[in-house]
């Protein structure tokens, strides 16, 4: 089975420009998180979806491999481009976020191994406990509510499931009943064609989280439970404290 794992790089971001050539540690952002996913076993190869030149140039210094898409609205699709294109013998691909420089090797091996554990998952993801009253109620923390055997049921920015007769921080103290969605997913081939071709859904416009295009469609998305999960870089703040990480690291 050939896995491929794919990181979109887009080169405008809307809260941090350029951030994944932002290169204040000695290295490009880039580079971090592919030396990271470099180390996944479960990986046949690596490529950077890049759409622009500059991007492309800095992967080749740094010796990594990039393909060049054109403009689309989600990595998704960009990842879809390269893999019908280039990658023909690909079995599993993996949305890996360029921006979560410092992302698990474990964790990308997990969601491969999921999607391989479940023969009747059309994609696969991770999840992880929620352990603060904040993250539930934050819109910007994406929850899975998932049945016992592990198959996503839906996501939500809400604070899914709903606490009725309790209080919540009582609720999360005993139980941790929130499970937080991590958001690097493993998709078959085929179906990775398939969902790109999708018009977006009701959901999905609703919430804006691209996943709910698949359940709409009526795919079964196979979450795994893990214990981590990587910071990303989204804004300056974001960036300073990853570089203060690095140099303390040094």
């Amino acid at each position: 089975m050939k896995v491929y794992g794919i990181i979109p790089a887009r080169l405008h971001s809307t809260r941090l420009p350029r951030k994944l050539l932002l290169a204040e540690t000695g290295r490009p952002l880039i580079q971090y998180t592919w030396n990271s996913a470099s180390q996944a076993r479960s990986l046949s190869q690596l490529i950077v979806a890049a759409d622009d030149d500059e991007i492309a140039r800095t992967v080749a210094n740094f010796g990594g491999r990039s393909e060049m898409t054109g403009e689309h609205p989600s990595g998704t699709d960009r990842i879809a481009e390269v893999a019908r294109r280039s990658c023909p013998d690909g079995d599993i691909f993996v949305n890996i976020q360029g921006d979560e420089p410092e992302i698990d090797p474990a964790n990308i091996d997990a969601v491969v191994q999921a999607l391989i554990d479940c023969p009747d998952a059309d994609m696969a993801t991770l999840g992880t406990p929620m352990r603060s009253l904040e993250q539930v109620q934050a819109t910007s923390c994406v929850k899975v509510v998932t049945g016992a055997d592990g198959r996503a049921l839906y996501f939500s920015r809400a604070p899914i499931p709903f606490c009725r007769d309790r209080e919540a921080a009582e609720v999360l103290e005993a139980e941790h009943p929130w499970t937080l969605h991590i958001g690097i997913y493993a998709y078959r081939r085929e179906f990775l064609l398939r969902v790109t071709q999708l018009a977006p859904s009701r959901l999905e416009q609703l919430e804006k989280l691209e996943q709910l295009r698949a359940l709409e469609a009526g795919a079964r998305i196979q979450v795994a439970i893990v214990e981590h999960h990587s910071v990303g870089i989204d804004t300056p703040e974001d960036y300073a404290r990853f570089v203060q990480r690095m140099k303390a690291a040094e």
